[in-house]
């Protein structure tokens, strides 16, 4: 990050580049509220074990498992991942539903073969 003084105006400018987030608290998967997240943020996705998940903006500083466990009190047990990149907290895609398609595909070219 580089930080520029403007000296005829008085203004401070940031360079640096800032990321969006999915920002969501719910029990699926269908989370499509974006938000822009400040310079030094990455995207958290949080995962309680009762099935409760957690998608936000998260200082990349705090992105430990002792620092979360901290501002999550109320969760007791979760597993965690934070990156980087725009959006990167989204549900996964469903690995079933792409191989069930693949076979599906295969099955209908075999039929089509024979």
């Amino acid at each position: 990050m580089r930080i520029l003084w403007a000296e005829k105006k008085n203004v401070w400018c940031v360079s640096g580049s800032a990321i969006r987030c999915y920002s969501c608290k719910d029990y699926t998967a269908s989370c499509t509220k974006e938000r822009e997240c400040s310079y030094d943020d990455a995207c958290l996705t949080l995962r309680e074990r009762g099935g409760m998940t957690y998608r936000q903006c998260m200082k990349y500083s705090d992105c430990e498992y002792g620092r979360l466990a901290q501002m999550f009190p109320q969760v007791s047990s979760f597993t965690f991942k934070c990156c980087n990149s725009d959006l990167c907290n989204s549900a996964p895609s469903s690995a079933t539903s792409s191989v069930i398609g693949v076979l599906a595909s295969l099955a209908v070219m075999w039929w089509c073969i024979h």
